[in-house]
């Protein structure tokens, strides 16, 4: 656990399980996902221990899609200063705790490590409820990294999105996108043909830096990276 600078104003946070980003526009930070329940301690570390500055910094919260180890610790988060809550409107109820996140639909592939996850008591995981200030729609431009555009992914969830800064050749992927031993199309998704098309969508951005919900980042020539994962998967699938 812990904090890593990954290139001027981008801060990857190791958490207890998973991670999570920051953002930063001068005295301000944007903070990318929340980690599972339990993480706000280790956010908290990292803003005031490692980088200096009070929580009250972090103006807001971008939840990428409705599963607890990305909101887990927003209503945590929340609680501090009131920063408010951004969650696209098909998951915003998820977060909210109104409704309860569906499962995936599990390709041969997942269900080895759906069985790991499950034997670890992962799934059994249930996030505090968190209020949502902003409901996210597909095109919204968000004030931060010199406008932060919003991307709707509705593979992995109905409500799952990436953000895309254009000005700084950023792009989080959320669960859409993963490194694990290579970039790879994320594991646990609710539509395998939506999902394989946000994954196109994804890799046709112009983009230096790709941040994944799970997986070492790539910093630099994220788009070539993208496209060849893209590709590699096409190719699995026609074998």
């Amino acid at each position: 656990m812990g904090i890593m600078a990954l290139r001027p104003f981008l801060y990857l946070l190791r958490l207890p399980f998973g991670q999570a980003y920051l953002w930063q526009d001068g005295d301000e930070f944007t903070l990318i996902d929340t980690g599972v329940p339990g993480s706000a301690g280790v956010i908290a570390d990292a803003v005031t221990k490692e980088l200096g500055r009070d929580t009250s910094a972090i103006r807001r919260v971008v939840i990428t899609h409705g599963h607890h180890d990305h909101h887990g610790s927003a209503a945590d988060v929340r609680s501090w200063h009131g920063a408010p809550v951004h969650v696209h409107s098909a998951d915003a109820d998820v977060v909210r705790g109104l409704a309860r996140a569906a499962d995936p639909v599990l390709t041969e592939f997942d269900k080895p490590i759906w069985e790991h996850v499950t034997s670890l008591g992962a799934t059994d995981v249930v996030a505090p409820p968190c209020a949502v200030d902003v409901e996210l729609a597909d095109g919204d431009e968000l004030d931060f990294g010199g406008g932060a555009v919003v991307l709707h992914l509705p593979g992995h969830t109905p409500g799952s999105v990436g953000i895309h800064l254009p000005e700084h050749g950023v792009l989080f992927t959320g669960d859409t996108v993963a490194n694990q031993d290579g970039v790879m199309l994320g594991v646990f998704n609710q539509d395998e043909d939506q999902v394989l098309a946000d994954f196109q969508r994804l890799a046709e951005l112009d983009v230096a830096t790709a941040c994944f919900g799970h997986g070492e980042p790539v910093v630099a020539h994220a788009s070539a990276a993208l496209r060849e994962a893209v590709k590699s998967h096409h190719k699995r699938r026609v074998i």
